[in-house]
């Protein structure tokens, strides 16, 4: 296929990034992509058969994609605002944050807590990670600062409660009431198995989660995260970037060749070598090792993916909320801070926990477009991520494993709804109950991510005394582009932009 200025190795949603920056720029590009379709985990699936419904079903939900991006590419995208930010068992009432009512959410706060102090405590803290936010958004499309810096730009307090210290201290010392501490703790366990109490690889999953785009907010794909992926796509494509699917890249050579193996309409494989100017690898780092002859390192993933349809929406232990505003958001299942930890602690001894911790929320409520003509009005989606699943626990026998696991999360769910979530899924043509669930074992084996890590290793620290724009490795011809590089988490789009900017100015 000859030469390229750029080889991209890997068509997730970073590789489709770097490629239309770089051939916008007049660059030659090829993408590679191993599996039949671009997107990497970013993708939309009909997975019931006869059943109508797009879902997102693996990354769901956008909060990293800095909207510079979506600009500059000219993206066909809508990401759509969510008013109800989170809603949380509490016996028969819960807690709910409403964005669009603070009165409410300071009335949910007053029952809950029996008080108004964590209520004060939730608006001075979250008013602090705004200011982060705000302040360490901008840097990520930037090359690395050192701490030094990074510490004058978001300020002292801010540098000791969520960089410097243990984010369960911060939370321990700023929140009273258990369930609060567990709602703010979540966003440092997202895909990541540490004890917030003493591990500052917390801390950086809850940055990823709080700083994205400069707000924080978490917006739904309309169309699913498909949407996201096919507007990226269409964008590389549009600027002349070449894309291979069906193309497993099998070899990377300093010198800037790639191999690649492809296979014909009877399964027949054939070897390929093309050469690039660069090489940007848009692989996880275990597959980058493997792919460059060395010794990989496999990461481990710690959750349980489970995508429902239902005919109707649960009903609720607590009266005075209407489920379509407690599912619009994120519905914590027993995620409080001594049911997290307590859930480490089994899961840390090599048992599914008693009982999972877990969230959960409903796309279709906020669009509805991923529903077929003959579903809209009469079916919803459910997404749930489980916390404290990690790979180790599906080892020795994946799918008994699975089962359990998801025994236990559906017990954990009916424990705080007021009618068995069972009751409500709705069933395909074939009478079977539109349920699938993926553990890390599932993803490592089906979708070659290693070890299950939806971030593809641990999260680093968003800055670096190294300097460069951390994409760079020791091949002077081999930049990062995907979740190796040092920046980004879950569907940001920065490192693909990082390097490109690398190679462009």
């Amino acid at each position: 296929m000859g030469a390229y200025d750029v080889v991209v190795a890997g068509g997730g949603h970073n590789g489709l990034v770097a490629a239309a920056y770089l051939a916008r720029a007049g660059r030659r590009v090829l993408v590679l992509e191993r599996q039949d379709h671009t997107g990497g985990l970013a993708i939309s699936t009909r997975a019931f058969p006869g059943v109508d419904v797009r879902l997102s079903r693996y990354s769901y939900l956008v909060s990293l994609l800095p909207t510079k991006i979506v600009k500059d590419l000219g993206l066909d995208l809508e990401l759509r605002g969510r008013r109800y930010s989170s809603y949380t068992p509490h016996g028969d009432t819960g807690l709910l944050v409403d964005g669009g009512d603070e009165g409410r959410t300071a009335a949910s706060f007053r029952t809950v807590t029996g008080g108004d102090a964590d209520h004060r405590a939730w608006r001075d803290f979250y008013a602090m990670t705004a200011r982060t936010a705000e302040a360490l958004a901008p840097t990520l499309l930037e090359p690395l600062r050192p701490a030094r810096e990074i510490e004058r730009l978001v300020g002292p307090q801010a540098w000791q409660d969520l960089f410097a210290r243990p984010i369960g201290e911060t939370v321990d010392e700023r929140f009273a009431d258990d369930t609060v501490r567990g709602v703010v703790l979540t966003d440092s366990l997202i895909g990541t198995f540490a004890d917030p109490a003493t591990d500052l690889l917390a801390n950086r999953c809850f940055l990823y989660h709080v700083i994205g785009d400069g707000t924080g907010a978490w917006n739904v794909p309309v169309g699913g995260m498909g949407a996201v992926s096919g507007a990226l796509e269409a964008a590389a494509r549009q600027a002349g970037a070449e894309i291979v699917t069906g193309a497993e890249v099998v070899g990377i050579s300093p010198t800037g060749e790639v191999a690649f193996r492809t296979a014909d309409a009877a399964g027949e494989a054939a070897e390929h070598t093309v050469t690039g100017g660069h090489v940007l690898v848009n692989l996880p780092p275990a597959v980058f090792d493997r792919v460059l002859g060395r010794t990989p390192s496999v990461p481990e993933g710690a959750q349980l993916k489970v995508n429902m349809v239902l005919s109707r929406l649960p009903r609720l232990k607590d009266a005075g909320v209407d489920p379509v505003a407690a599912f619009s958001g994120t519905f914590h299942i027993n995620e409080t801070r001594d049911q997290l930890a307590t859930a480490y602690a089994q899961a840390s001894r090599g048992e599914i926990p008693q009982l999972p911790p877990a969230e959960i929320y409903c796309h279709t409520l906020t669009d509805p477009s991923i529903l077929g003509p003959e579903l809209r009005g009469k079916a919803e989606t459910l997404t749930l991520f489980g916390l404290h699943m990690p790979a180790r626990l599906f080892r020795k026998n994946p799918d008994e494993a699975r089962e359990e696991a998801l025994r236990a999360t559906f017990a954990s769910m009916n424990q705080v709804l007021a009618e068995p979530i069972e009751d409500c899924l709705l069933r395909a043509p074939d009478g079977t109950l539109c349920v699938e669930a993926k553990s890390p074992v599932d993803l490592e084996n089906e979708a070659g991510l290693p070890g299950g890590h939806i971030f593809h290793r641990d999260l680093s620290w968003p800055y670096g005394e190294e300097g460069g724009w951390g994409v760079e490795t020791e091949h002077e011809r081999i930049l990062l582009c995907g979740a190796g590089a040092r920046r980004g988490g879950g569907v940001s789009g920065i490192p693909g932009h990082n390097a490109a900017m690398a190679l462009l100015r």
